[in-house]
């Protein structure tokens, strides 16, 4: 779990490889990052509309607790979530990848 970093209880950092233009949605452990695949095109920022809605989906939390850091443009990012409530980071994992 190299890619997720806790800030504190409600703050938490993901490195992630965004992989546009995918035949299917799925998110996989890759070690060092988490390698999410998206559908839409990296076009008109439609692969961070769509990675935004697949996270928001996955971890049943706001789109507003949800910021891209770094990595707007490109296919390696920085994200940082923010829960309302304390959550462990094996649950956050487990959410992630179930």
């Amino acid at each position: 779990m190299k890619f997720l970093e806790k800030y504190s209880d409600t703050n938490f950092i993901i490195r992630l490889i965004v992989k546009p233009n995918s035949r299917q949605q799925d998110i996989i452990d890759s070690g060092e990052f988490l390698t999410i695949l998206v559908r839409s095109k990296a076009k008109q920022n439609k692969a961070n509309i769509e990675l935004i809605n697949l996270l928001k989906k996955k971890l049943n939390i706001s789109s507003n607790q949800i910021k891209i850091v770094s990595g707007l443009k490109t296919t390696n990012k920085t994200v940082q979530l923010k829960f309302t409530e304390k959550i462990e980071t094996q649950l956050l994992y487990d959410k992630l990848l179930n």
